[in-house]
């Protein structure tokens, strides 16, 4: 089990992004796929459901809520506010207070829930000082509108200013075999605050279940097609490190998908990967790595792989 705040959650979350946006899958999926998904993701015993206005924007917070609908004291409900669609710039930030108020309320309304569980700060907002869009986060908490709140993608300072204000229940970045920038400062500072890390992408976007190869095209639909590392470059030099998450893998009879969780979940008691999917057979398989034991050799081996090229966005 993870804490977040008072809360004992499992040690896998699900990321609903992709099941409205972001990715071609999730576009095409009927919506009567995604509510099974989500039905079968609380029958399996997940709790962390995360999403965000931006998803969409906000038809993943509205598919949730019609789950929620039937099954809210099963769930616990994360979203986030602060980021705004813009156009060619694919996304811009907006942390003024007052934003971030009205955006708490309207995902209330869209997941159709009385509170949040955790509310996050989706990113800083460079022309807004962080002290005023936690402050208004703080105020939520005060108004029973949010139990916990978060921070997305900050580094230790960042946290150590918001934490004068109020308790940082969360910290959710992107953490996997293939990213392990938290390690350096952001999680040694969430495990002296006993604050949850969420690890987002634990999979690399999939590319670290080892079913993506370098003749592997994404759609228009598909943002992976426009990252730095997915490149067809970029993959051919990047297979060496799903080369040694699936030579793991064979070691204990897993999957590169589990192999990579459950070495998110050994890193530290405070990390909760989320890994998203469309298929209930792959969310069976993400659960699988609650049950793996990595050894201290696995552990060596897979922490210490040369960094990945390219950049992430």
């Amino acid at each position: 089990m993870r804490v977040i705040g008072t809360d004992r959650l499992p040690g896998i979350g699900l990321g609903c992004m992709g099941l409205s946006w972001a990715y071609a899958d999730g576009i095409d999926t009927t919506e009567a796929d995604k509510h099974a998904l989500l039905d079968h993701a609380l029958d399996r015993g997940i709790r962390l459901l995360d999403t965000s206005d931006f998803y969409g924007p906000h038809t993943n917070e509205r598919l949730l809520g019609q789950v929620l609908r039937r099954r809210r004291t099963e769930a616990f409900i994360s979203t986030k506010g602060g980021l705004v669609p813009a156009g060619d710039t694919f996304m811009g930030f907006d942390g003024r207070p007052e934003h971030l108020r009205a955006a708490c309320d309207a995902s209330l309304r869209r997941l159709g829930v009385d509170h949040i569980d955790l509310y996050q700060l989706h990113r800083v907002d460079p022309a807004v000082p962080l002290e005023d869009s936690w402050g208004a986060l703080a105020e939520l908490v005060a108004a029973g509108k949010a139990r916990h709140i978060g921070l997305c993608e900050v580094d230790a300072d960042q946290l150590e200013a918001a934490h004068r204000i109020h308790p940082v229940a969360t910290v959710q970045s992107e953490l996997s075999v293939w990213e392990k920038g938290a390690l350096d400062a952001v999680l040694p500072w969430c495990r002296e605050h006993g604050t949850a890390f969420i690890a987002f992408s634990p999979l690399g976007r999939g590319y670290l279940a080892g079913t993506i190869t370098t003749g592997t095209t994404f759609t228009a639909g598909d943002f992976r097609a426009s990252h730095p590392r997915f490149t067809v470059e970029a993959r051919t030099e990047n297979q060496r490190i799903v080369d040694t998450v699936t030579e793991v893998a064979r070691r204990h009879g897993a999957t590169p998908a589990q192999v990579a969780i459950a070495w998110l979940l050994a890193v530290d008691d405070r990390v909760i990967p989320i890994p998203g999917t469309t298929k209930r057979h792959r969310l069976d398989e993400n659960l699988g790595a609650l049950e793996l034991h990595l050894d201290a050799d696995d552990m060596t081996r897979l922490s210490s792989l040369a960094p990945p090229v390219q950049a992430r966005y």
